[in-house]
């Protein structure tokens, strides 16, 4: 069946083709003519295909999945009419500027640009390489034959909790034995098919091609930006690797991590060792000092996943922004089903009806997940507060505007002072020097751990779609530049042979991850200025210290925030980052000033100690042997 909005599309298409305006006059108004009409279709199309999109990650049927992939089908068909539509505009000489950024938006299509056989190929692929994670069971360590461990919960709970180096190198192995020769080989197909689709929109490459999704000023490039900021976050992150090595080696000991080594991946208490938060029982700088650490508090509290959604959106709403609306609450999934398969990995969803938003998390009772559930509610907000942009526009300043909001609102959360407000802390815990010590190191293995890990995720990547990696290199590289970046090395040898980039979802998934390095950096940016706008921030005298603001009850924090998401992306991001900073370049000090105690702290006690700052890098822990 035809849909009315393609008819008009292809006419008004064909009338610009037979019938050139006589004048760039009516040339922008032809323009505007098309782009309402898109405008007006899009959310229509959008929703159709996730709906289509939910249904199958809610619910993994081979039924659900073919009624996704043809809908992703129809919707690609869909945006490559409306982008060849745009196309026969010269909207570059358009003097009306939002005219001319809406055609910007949609002058890039992505992999939709690719012939319906090939795209079909294409979200196959992807899918086929999701799936791998969603449907993996592995061994349970010295099994006698059962094997039933889902990724969520029950490795994902092994790798956190465990202090056995055998059974973690165990599941760390078997998990990356899900992903070896039939998923390199659809990874490659993958490259090939993204470097076409990529080519197709005008780029030489998808590096070049999701580096440009940052519209990164012409006299520097988002490379040249993100290595300035790693420059300047990189020697906090030695003197916590230095201190972290240190005391997994008195727990492990020396025959297992070098004093001047990089540190097996599989002690550092996640399976990428992207996040270290569930090591801080292992490495707390005070011990004997009580931590914030309210995982014990949610459990004894009878805190649920709907309570803990409840409790995020009352931090959103005391700054006056929105409360969620009731179809989030029907719709949305918030702890994993037991009759069903679900993609586990938390998510935000926008359904372009501006009343259905909603959130699937596989969520557990802890502390880890209570941020997590506050950066999803962060997405939603931003959802709701472009909501009334033009389509082209509904989407964040930036992608790692996206994922900086709910966080920002978590660095307030969990301050002593707000959590004793809402009894996660006992009223009289009293925060001094030796606590904040602990709480900042306990915020530094969450974001400062993630740092090199966000930005090795996509170098390689980048690395591989511009051809500097072919696929007989791609395991090796990945290792090389764990190594050198993150200070990490893989428990066991690996090989060619191996394919260990795809066991991060992310990476299956086709999800640029570049934007959580960006995220981390922007939070910390964006929460100093709504701290000085709140009254709780000094920035000539750095007092109070930046680490004990909480903007809870803040309606001028609020408003600021409101007022930068509501932008969505209708101007570049260096503009909206000026609305709430002041300021339109992304800059790491606001997080060194956060951390500035820990890393004094931090300084001092690896020289007590004679600490090898950094680590020597061997490259010996890939061997190049090909699986073909």
């Amino acid at each position: 069946m035809v849909r009315n909005s393609k008819i008009l599309l292809s006419l008004i298409s064909l009338v610009n083709l037979l019938n050139p305006p006589h004048n760039h006059i009516d040339m922008e108004e032809e323009a505007r003519v098309l782009v309402n009409e898109i405008s007006r279709q899009y959310p229509i199309e959008a929703r159709r295909v996730t709906i289509a999109k939910w249904n199958f990650e809610a619910n993994m049927t081979e039924e659900n999945q073919k009624l996704y992939e043809a809908a992703e089908a129809e919707f690609s068909r869909f945006e490559r009419k409306v982008w060849k539509a745009m196309s026969h505009f010269p909207w570059q000489n358009f003097t009306d500027p939002v005219l001319k950024r809406k055609f910007m938006m949609k002058s890039l299509i992505g992999q939709a640009v690719l012939s319906d056989k090939k795209l079909a190929r294409y979200n196959t692929l992807i899918t086929e390489m999701k799936s791998s994670h969603s449907m993996a069971k592995l061994c349970a360590y010295k099994t006698t034959g059962v094997c039933n461990l889902t990724f969520e919960p029950d490795v994902m709970k092994i790798m956190a909790e465990s202090k056995d180096p055998e059974e973690l190198k165990h599941i760390w192995s078997s998990w990356r034995d899900v992903f070896k020769e039939d998923v390199k080989h659809k990874f490659e197909d993958y490259v090939k098919l993204s470097n076409e689709a990529c080519f197709l929109n005008g780029f030489p490459n998808c590096a070049a091609y999701w580096q440009a999704l940052y519209e990164s000023p012409e006299i520097i490039n988002l490379p040249w930006e993100l290595d300035k900021l790693w420059t300047r976050m990189k020697p906090l992150y030695e003197e916590m690797h230095a201190y972290v090595r240190r005391k997994l080696i008195l727990k492990y000991g020396p025959d297992l991590i070098h004093r001047s080594g990089g540190i097996p991946a599989h002690l550092l208490g996640n399976m990428w060792a992207q996040r270290w938060n569930n090591i801080f029982n292992l490495t707390q700088p005070y011990p004997d000092i009580p931590t914030i650490d309210i995982t014990d508090s949610l459990v004894k509290q009878n805190y649920t996943p709907l309570k803990m959604f409840k409790l995020a959106e009352s931090f959103f709403t005391s700054m006056n922004m929105s409360a969620m609306p009731p179809l989030f609450w029907k719709n949305s999934i918030f702890e994993k089903p037991t009759d069903k398969t679900v993609t586990c990995h938390a998510s935000a969803w926008d359904f372009y009806d501006g009343q259905d938003y909603r959130v699937k998390q596989c969520t557990r009772t802890n502390m880890l997940n209570l941020a997590t559930v506050h950066h999803e509610m962060g997405h939603i907000q931003y959802f709701m507060e472009y909501r009334n942009q033009p389509f082209m526009f509904k989407d964040g300043a930036n992608p790692g505007f996206q994922e900086a909001v709910g966080d920002v609102i978590f660095l307030s959360m969990i301050t002593p002072k707000h959590l004793k407000s809402i009894g996660l802390l006992p009223a009289d815990f009293e925060s001094s020097y030796m606590s904040d010590i602990n709480h900042l190191f306990h915020v530094a293995l969450e974001k400062v751990a993630l740092l090199p890990f966000g930005y090795v995720t996509d170098l390689w990547r980048w690395n591989v779609f511009n051809g500097k990696v072919t696929a007989d290199h791609y395991n090796c590289h990945w290792w090389k530049l764990r190594e050198l970046y993150q200070g990490v090395i893989p428990p066991v040898q690996r090989s060619e042979a191996d394919f260990d980039p795809v066991s991060k979802y992310h990476i299956a998934a086709n999800v640029p991850y570049i934007r959580y390095f960006i995220s981390i950096i922007l939070q910390f940016q964006i929460h100093r200025a709504l701290c000085i706008k709140a009254g709780q921030y000094d920035p000539d005298t750095m007092s109070p210290p930046l680490h004990h603001c909480d903007i809870y009850n803040s309606t001028e924090a609020g408003s600021s925030l409101r007022k930068m998401m509501s932008l969505g992306k209708s101007r570049p991001w260096t503009e909206v980052l000026e609305v709430v900073t002041g300021s339109r370049n992304m800059e790491a000090g606001a997080m060194r000033e956060y951390m500035a105690p820990l890393e004094k702290w931090l300084r001092e006690n690896n020289r007590r100690y004679n600490q090898y700052i950094g680590w020597t890098k061997t490259g010996h822990h890939c061997l190049p042997v090909s699986p073909y």
